[in-house]
């Protein structure tokens, strides 16, 4: 299992900082439709890693409502953690990995008979589990867009400039090949950023931008929004 620096300490401490933060926490059911049922009989490893996989993308919106509903308050937005809490950005994109996260997703964890972290797995089901793990595994590495983010404010502030040209008349379809270069451009940018889990591909506000810029009308001022968020969360 890959460790951070943050995660590089005894697993009874990370046991009992997770048991800590969590609180009493009732679950939060999860709206997995769209997702392939996966039947009673748990897995033991992620069927949706892989990111050609036709369920990735829906796995990933799916997984982060559920992780912002029911582990965001103690595992951090974007699963940044304050400390206090595992970093599980950092948790390996594996069978080691997965067996970790089900055991506590499925169980919980109690302290001296008080529930610390809820069981989430007779309510929220695997289809919830792997949805979320699939998106916590997809959080790209600290410093991950550095080197990058010059060009993508760039990017962020030209979209906006079209944003405002289209809605002053000029015609979408005339911005089709600069769309097309930009979108590219956006997704080989998201490529090159390693995520913390040594997942193959980072899900990240590069690569959403770059989904949303589909030469609509709308998509050059919901690119640049996405991407405004996204360099605002990184400094």
């Amino acid at each position: 299992m890959k460790l951070s620096t943050r995660m590089l300490v005894p697993p009874f401490i990370l046991a009992a900082a997770a048991a800590f933060a969590h609180g009493d926490v009732a679950p939060q059911a999860v709206d997995t439709a769209g997702l392939p049922d996966l039947g009673e009989e748990w897995l033991e490893e992620n069927p949706w890693r892989d990111p050609a996989g036709e369920n990735w993308q829906t796995a990933i919106d799916i997984g982060a409502s559920g992780y912002n509903q029911n582990c965001a308050r103690c595992h951090g937005l974007e699963v940044v953690s304050g400390g206090l809490a595992p970093d599980l950005r950092y948790l390996s994109a594996d069978w080691d990995g997965d067996e970790w996260y089900l055991e506590r997703f499925r169980h919980g964890m109690t302290q001296n008979g008080i529930t610390k972290m809820p069981a989430f797995g007779d309510l929220l089901g695997q289809e919830a589990a792997w949805a979320i793990r699939t998106y916590v595994e997809t959080r790209p590495d600290d410093g991950a867009f550095d080197d990058h983010q010059t060009r993508l404010s760039a990017i962020r502030d030209l979209l906006k400039d079209r944003a405002s040209e289209v809605e002053g008349g000029v015609d979408v379809a005339s911005l089709s090949e600069e769309v097309a270069a930009l979108r590219t451009e956006l997704t080989d940018i998201n490529a090159a950023a390693e995520t913390g889990s040594d997942a193959p591909v980072a899900e990240s506000a590069v690569s959403r931008a770059a989904i949303a810029l589909d030469g609509s009308a709308t998509s050059f001022a919901k690119a640049a929004e996405i991407l405004t968020i996204g360099l605002s969360a990184a400094n």
